[in-house]
């Protein structure tokens, strides 16, 4: 990660405004059961309406978090094709000659085989290389190889 405004690949940005709009639909549901003005009853209904304004006050800040993530993405515009960076989609041959394009990213998403994330081994080794390149990394199994094949939006994912 280099400080600033980080690119995002098309795929990972519509992840991120899906995410969004769950967001603001969770908050808006939640924010309905707010009472506003009209006094509280019990303790408990006390309790329980700040519980409810907490969690509006989490969701609000997670929105502010990923609209800003956006915003940065626009600002540093598309990933690098000649360079890896984050965003990059590589295509790399491992030492064992398996094969395979990955996507770097800044977060792993559960699941998802084809992200490594900046700071992973592998994708910090990817950082700053071109196609041709070889890097080393730290695997579970001990220090490895791989080469990088290609570099570019692979999948036509814009």
């Amino acid at each position: 990660m280099t400080g600033g405004p980080e690119p995002i690949s098309a795929v990972a940005l519509r992840a991120l405004q899906e995410e969004l709009a769950d967001l603001r639909a969770e908050r808006d549901t939640a924010a309905a059961t707010l009472r506003g003005e009209d006094p509280v009853g019990d303790r408990a209904d006390e309790a329980d309406e700040l519980q409810r304004a907490s969690e509006v006050a989490r969701l609000d800040r997670h929105i502010a978090e990923i609209e800003g993530r956006i915003r940065e993405a626009s600002v540093a515009g598309a990933p690098a094709t000649e360079v890896i960076g984050v965003g990059s989609t590589v295509s790399v041959r491992f030492a064992d000659g398996t094969e395979s394009t990955l996507q770097v990213g800044e977060v792993a998403e559960e699941l998802d085989l084809t992200l490594v994330t900046a700071d992973s081994p592998l994708g910090h080794a990817l950082l700053g290389h071109r196609a041709g390149d070889t890097v080393t990394y730290q695997a579970p199994d001990g220090r490895t190889t791989a080469v990088v094949l290609s570099l570019g939006d692979i999948h036509g994912s814009s």
